[in-house]
């Protein structure tokens, strides 16, 4: 399976719980590939156009949340391989223009926006929830060899917007005008990963990595390769069951020294103990990075 489907399966599944999140993750979706259509005396219809079923599943999931009717539908792509599309049809009533508004999607006036308010990314949780909103609707991954994310959006300004996100994040995105659509893009490993995990994929983060070191370790002999990658099955699944403990638990309620730690886990699926012990404040050891580590899976298991 191509590993821009991969993405947008597992970023599909991801279902915050804050509505700021949800608001976030719709704006994000609305600006890359939502479409305004103006009906006359005042009237509105909106629709998002998508190519993969369980991103419109999603985006009429995250409508139904906020009390926003909605009609999915399909259509033949007028190409070679002549693909199936899905668009996700948004009545303009009352309810949906309200919601449409407070994601920074539509001014009270009904007009377009080219980038919502501040407001919608404000926290750091509504960023991360913005970027994955955003790679559902325009985002492609490829590598490992070559690596490339790229997502689309509507005008040089609404990439800008979203570089300007992730910038935020502490992750630097370039944009480019193609002509007919903008992109904001990143080609290095590390940044890809860091755009990936803070959007909350955290599996397609560990399958890039691993995917990018398999295919470094198929030029070497093949006892080196196979214990390189045996090392790396093991790190990686040892890294998912750290994340996805984390992700179980309230951080809030967590002690300074496991809340940080947690924190670069989620931050850092990919580092290793060591690498995470340095980032602590002030760094500590790979043993005390272990432990408190191995302390939150405990936590997340009672």
């Amino acid at each position: 399976m191509p590993l821009s489907e991969d993405l947008r399966n597992e970023l599909a599944a991801v279902a915050p719980r804050k509505e700021c999140d949800r608001l976030a993750e719709l704006s994000g979706l609305f600006h890359t590939v939502g479409r305004v259509h103006l009906r006359g005396r005042g009237e509105v219809d909106v629709h998002l156009d998508v190519a993969s079923s369980a991103v419109a599943r999603r985006a009429f999931s995250l409508l139904r949340s906020f009390g926003v009717a909605s009609e999915i539908r399909t259509y033949t792509q007028r190409s070679f391989e002549r693909p199936t599309r899905y668009q996700l049809h948004v009545a303009g009533d009352g309810r949906a223009l309200q919601v449409l508004n407070e994601a920074g999607v539509l001014t009270s006036r009904l007009a377009p926006l080219e980038r919502p308010p501040r407001r919608v990314v404000a926290r750091s949780c509504c960023r991360g929830a913005y970027l994955r909103g955003a790679l559902l609707g325009g985002g492609s991954l490829s590598g490992p060899r070559a690596p490339h994310l790229e997502v689309r959006a509507a005008s040089l300004e609404g990439a800008s917007f979203l570089a300007g996100v992730a910038r935020e994040e502490g992750l630097a995105l370039a944009t480019a005008d193609r002509g007919r659509h903008a992109v904001a893009y990143a080609k290095g490993a590390e940044t890809i990963a860091g755009v990936l995990a803070a959007a909350g994929a955290s599996a397609a983060v560990l399958v890039f990595e691993e995917r990018a070191v398999l295919g470094a370790t198929r030029s070497a002999a093949n006892r080196l390769a196979n214990a390189d990658h045996a090392n790396l099955v093991r790190t990686s699944r040892a890294a998912h069951a750290q994340v996805q403990a984390v992700r179980r638990l309230d951080l809030d309620t967590l002690p300074a020294q496991l809340r940080e730690i947690a924190e670069l886990r989620l931050r850092h699926p990919t580092l290793s103990l060591r690498e995470l012990a340095r980032r602590c404040r002030p760094p500590t050891s790979k043993a005390a990075a272990y432990r408190r580590l191995r302390k939150l899976v405990r936590l997340a298991e009672r």
